[in-house]
């Protein structure tokens, strides 16, 4: 018999989260457990690497096919004749300026995946953003309020973000090699867990920045 209870715990999760929760989980610890993120001469640790990639594969596994079966054996709700269309959510405009988006509002708006190489952002509103995988090198995203925004594994290569508000973000997975951070305001923000920094910042400019913990960088 599946301990589902067990599997949730290995995920870090509580019952009855989503599908979408289950996978991000899933995503923020193989990151973390990779292989290949651990000293390769430490056989043991690399041996209990292997081992809690199987036994978050099988976690996961084990609770999408539950949600699987559970969606299919609930029954679907009567129909109703009055239906609430939520409006859809911003995206990006078209903008007649090509690359210029400075000063523009998108709190909250979904940006995964999306292409923003070398646009100007400079002092825009970005807080709460989904900014995952987002390919970000060489944006200039100066003064831009980033609090709370995701950035997991975005590509921020040589980004301009001089001054920028990047408080309680996550930064887990994010490249800012090549960055200037001058004056960046990191408190709280996640780059890791426990004392194993998960952020590549290879030649960023650090000059003035307040860091996750609070102390600025000289």
């Amino acid at each position: 018999m599946i301990d589902l209870n067990h599997c949730y715990r290995v995920l870090g999760l509580k019952p009855g989260v989503s599908v979408e929760d289950i996978n991000q989980a899933y995503k923020d610890l193989v990151l973390v457990w990779h292989p290949d993120r651990l000293p390769r001469d430490n056989t043991r640790l690399q041996e209990k690497a292997a081992e809690m990639i199987k036994e978050l594969n099988h976690a996961r596994d084990q609770l999408r096919s539950h949600h699987a079966q559970y969606s299919r054996h609930t029954p679907k709700p009567a129909a109703k004749t009055h239906t609430y269309s939520a409006p859809p959510r911003p995206q990006p405009p078209k903008n007649s300026r090509g690359n210029d988006l400075s000063g523009a509002d998108f709190c909250g708006v979904d940006l995964r995946e999306r292409d923003l190489e070398r646009r100007n952002l400079s002092y825009a509103n970005l807080s709460r953003a989904n900014l995952t995988d987002a390919f970000l090198h060489r944006i200039n995203l100066q003064g831009a309020n980033l609090s709370g925004a995701n950035l997991f594994r975005a590509n921020l290569l040589q980004a301009n973000l001089r001054h920028a508000n990047l408080q309680e973000c996550n930064l887990i997975g994010a490249d800012l090699s090549g960055a200037d951070l001058t004056g960046a305001n990191l408190h709280h923000a996640k780059v890791g867990y426990g004392d194993k920094i998960m952020v590549k910042m290879t030649g960023a400019v650090l000059t003035g920045a307040i860091m996750p913990d609070g102390s600025i960088h000289r």
